[in-house]
């Protein structure tokens, strides 16, 4: 399966967002891919930095405008797209929404962002009610998709489900940078955590990982923080770990990479864990906090 990755730099508004994005996926498809990623929130800037209820404006239905644009690109191009919107469910009720659409442009399924952060510059409770659709992978021509969204991709709980619904990737379309006020050691270290972490995503549940994310440096637009630099480092792993592709820190790249779907049957048969998982004495993992 050749899978490419979009790591997405705003272009400003919506419509020259979905151009480039366009663009990025017709350079994909020429390459063979199969699989496209794109990053989380990719039609705009991340206005999670502040809390503004105009904000709200950005979200859409689902159906709606910009499913009815990336379906196109799906269809035009013949690839199973990842694509990621603000979704409006209801007056006062919104979600962090992947959609997944099947190379004939239908939407094959979608998934709600269940980790909902809230941090400085990440003011994602403020918009965005936790998903209630669980941990469901999305059947598509390419195979069973674990979609997961950006903070998700720390909870090794969100991909053992995945997991064990027979996903058969795990896919994270993300938006995480760096305080341009952190030490470069700091940045080494959180960039290096979100590395670890997912890839050992990928070696406990044998499953190849793709993690896209933005790119490039968004001011706070209430000039109440030095805003975000989002450190993309889009990557692909396979199902022990190991890199498969990389990009850059400090530029849009479209990542691409064929993926063997036999490997995990073959790493499945050497580390056999979940076999081995102790169903019976897990119940503590149901509790907030073991006191």
């Amino acid at each position: 399966m050749h899978v490419a990755l979009i790591q997405h730099r705003n272009a400003g508004d919506r419509q020259s967002n979905l151009t480039a994005t366009a663009a990025a996926v017709s350079e994909a498809a020429a390459t063979g891919a199969d699989l496209v990623v794109l990053a989380e929130l990719h039609t705009g800037p991340y206005f999670c930095q502040v809390e503004v209820p105009a904000e709200f404006d950005r979200a859409e239905p689902v159906p709606g405008p910009t499913t009815e644009a990336l379906g196109a690109m799906a269809r035009e191009y013949g690839v199973v797209l990842v694509g990621s919107l603000f979704e409006r469910r209801a007056a006062g009720l919104y979600h962090n929404t992947a959609v997944v659409f099947e190379r004939d442009g239908r939407i094959a399924g979608r998934y709600r962002k269940m980790h909902i952060p809230d941090d400085p510059g990440y003011y994602e409770k403020y918009y965005f009610t936790p998903g209630d659709l669980g941990f469901q992978p999305i059947d598509t021509s390419v195979g069973r998709l674990g979609v997961l969204v950006c903070w998700d991709q720390w909870y090794p709980e969100a991909a053992r489900l995945m997991a064990l619904a027979g996903a058969e990737l795990l896919i994270y379309p993300t938006a995480i940078g760096w305080d341009p006020a952190d030490t470069a050691e700091e940045r080494t270290r959180q960039r290096e955590a979100w590395i670890t972490v997912q890839r050992g995503h990928a070696v406990a549940n044998n499953l190849p990982v793709l993690a896209c994310n933005r790119v490039g440096f968004e001011p706070d637009p209430a000039g109440t923080t030095g805003g975000a630099e989002f450190w993309g480092s889009s990557f692909v792993a396979g199902p022990q770990g190991e890199f498969l592709a990389q990009a850059g820190t400090d530029a849009p790249q479209i990542l691409t990479m064929v993926l063997d779907p036999a490997r995990t049957e073959q790493v499945r048969r050497q580390w056999p864990f979940l076999r081995d998982r102790r169903i019976d004495a897990y119940e503590g993992l149901l509790r907030r906090f073991i006191d």
